[in-house]
């Protein structure tokens, strides 16, 4: 699978974005709450599945050969972090968002959203079960899969939405105008 310069380009760019999104947090207990769930749902619905997924395999890449992209830091080690799940959900979720779009359609910005929901319950499913499994077999702390599922997604749920919210109204602008219409209007604007 060969990219071209402008999809290498498109796929840095949202790596770099994920990364941003990762050093602008909230602290909370377990899971800090960060803006890297919009940079997600931007690569999803903007760039499609195959180019997300590679701009969240770029971003991992990167932060697991050492530089400190990662909300705590960086390096091999960080797959010991109780938050590593999330990183891999997101590469999911940003393929399954992709996915999902190319599929319905970006007519709707309720479309959008259900996209974002789908890709967001896999970021908790694959969050929340890493997170359990790292803090009471690597960490031995004791953290039920409750609590778990409470500080890796109940929390962070409300901020989540809104960020799913926003993300899908702003892909719809945005889609909207890059669209072929806008191009005969003189725009010559196009992500993926």
């Amino acid at each position: 699978m060969s990219l071209s310069v402008k999809d290498m380009t498109l796929v840095s760019m949202f790596a770099a974005l994920t990364a941003v999104g990762a050093y602008l947090k909230i602290p909370v207990p377990y899971v800090p709450f960060t803006l890297q769930w919009l940079m997600i749902i931007l690569a999803g619905i903007l760039l499609g599945s195959r180019l997300a997924l590679w701009s969240q395999v770029t971003y991992l890449a990167v932060g697991l050969a050492g530089i400190p992209v990662f909300t705590n830091g960086g390096g091999p080690g960080y797959v010991l972090q109780p938050t590593f799940g999330y990183l891999i959900g997101f590469a999911v979720a940003a393929y399954l968002i992709g996915k999902i779009v190319e599929k319905t359609g970006v007519e709707s910005t309720i479309k959008l959203l259900l996209a974002n929901l789908a890709g967001l319950g896999v970021v908790y499913a694959a969050g929340a079960t890493y997170l359990y499994l790292i803090t009471n077999y690597v960490l031995h702390i004791e953290l039920t899969y409750i609590k778990a599922l409470w500080f890796g997604a109940v929390i962070c749920l409300p901020g989540d939405l809104t960020l799913s919210i926003v993300g899908a109204t702003i892909c719809r602008k945005v889609v909207h105008r890059i669209s072929p219409e806008s191009k005969a209007k003189g725009d010559d604007v196009k992500l993926g």
